[in-house]
């Protein structure tokens, strides 16, 4: 079959390229050119200038036909300006799971589909099962189906994960036995559109007529410091507060209105006994008795939980949950089947009793 690669420039995609070349599929490159702005050097990131000539020259060492498809417009509006407009809001975004909810399964999945191609493929480590069902990659360590969550069924089943069931360490041997020159690359970990890897910086540029400054100040009111932006703290920060109590200190609360940032020298005031959730997602909602398990960050803990029936999703934790910060994702799991996920628009405190504290 006719399949389109979503081809970043980074050795995964190359290699998921190569594999479905290997399995006898018709297969197209395409990168997605989304940014504009300064040109990207660093090693950690993505989507510079010099990851699309990599692409092309991937490409072209396969032998299959490249593209550049021009998605900048629809990336400004869904991930940059999202983006901005989330930390002023005093939430923490996930910008990378926008773009791929938005931009990859839907924008570039119906280039694909103009193309000729029946299925969408990115490297991704993530496993799609019967049904079509979204499964964590075999690899825990590197798993990525908490970004895919947004994923609707119907793109679901135009799309293929050639990476699911291999290692990193897997995908970079098959690189250097194919000679690509992806092999030895290194992670991409910034943000494409952000170079430095300073929001903080990023948000002033876009909205310089903004001042987030403002007071830090523990539960009770009384002020403690002074910030310079409220937009670079998130729940549960306790690194660069600026204040020094001689015990660690904990952001409990983001108060974009007053522009204060709440903080407590108790770890368990970051602790939150559960969650509400809208912009849901579901392949398998859970009835509201079972017990499945909740993820809150890329890679963090696994928490079991029980999921309301409402259209919101109301979410309680069966033990306290670290630092539940509205703006992120919240992705279920029963075993490696990925129910369903949503946007983060509410953290329930949690009040340890004596016996039982909880601790970060």
């Amino acid at each position: 079959m006719k399949v389109v690669v979503a081809m970043s420039g980074g050795v995964d995609s190359s290699v998921a390229a190569a594999l479905l070349l290997e399995q006898g599929h018709e297969v197209i490159g395409v990168h997605m050119k989304l940014y504009d702005g300064p040109t990207v050097t660093s090693a950690r990131s993505c989507c510079g200038l010099d990851d699309a000539l990599d692409a092309r020259r991937v490409a072209d060492h396969l032998g299959i036909p490249f593209y550049v498809a021009n998605l900048r417009e629809a990336f400004q509006k869904t991930v940059v300006d999202d983006l901005v407009h989330a930390y002023l809001a005093g939430l923490t975004p996930s910008p990378c799971i926008r773009c791929n909810g938005v931009l990859k399964f839907q924008v570039l999945l119906g280039r694909a589909l103009a193309l000729g191609a029946s299925h969408l493929a990115t490297g991704h480590y993530a496993r799609i099962g019967p049904g079509p069902s979204l499964l964590a990659a075999a690899d825990p360590a590197k798993d990525q189906s908490y970004f895919l969550f947004p994923i609707r069924t119907e793109a679901l089943q135009r799309t293929l994960f050639p990476l699911g069931a291999l290692s990193k360490a897997e995908v970079r041997t098959h690189a250097a036995h194919l000679n690509l020159l992806t092999a030895d690359k290194p992670e991409s970990q910034e943000l494409c559109f952000i170079p430095d890897d300073d929001h903080v910086r990023f948000i002033r540029s876009a909205l310089p007529e903004v001042d987030g400054s403002g007071e830090i100040v523990d539960e009770a009111g009384v002020v403690l410091g002074r910030h310079d932006g409220y937009f670079r703290f998130t729940v549960g920060q306790r690194r660069g507060l600026g204040v020094a109590l001689g015990v660690p200190a904990y952001v409990v609360r983001v108060e974009p209105r007053t522009q204060r940032v709440v903080v407590s020298t108790d770890p368990a005031r970051a602790t939150h006994q559960g969650l509400m959730a809208t912009g849901c997602n579901w392949f398998d909602r859970p009835d509201p008795s079972q017990v499945v398990h909740a993820r809150i960050r890329h890679q963090g803990t696994l928490l079991p939980c029980r999921v309301g029936s409402g259209e919101r999703a109301e979410v309680t934790f069966l033990e306290p949950a670290w630092a539940v910060a509205p703006g992120q994702a919240v992705v279920f799991y029963d075993g490696e089947r990925v129910l369903g996920g949503g946007w983060i628009t509410e953290a329930v405190a949690h009040t340890p009793t004596p016996e039982r504290e909880a601790r970060p």
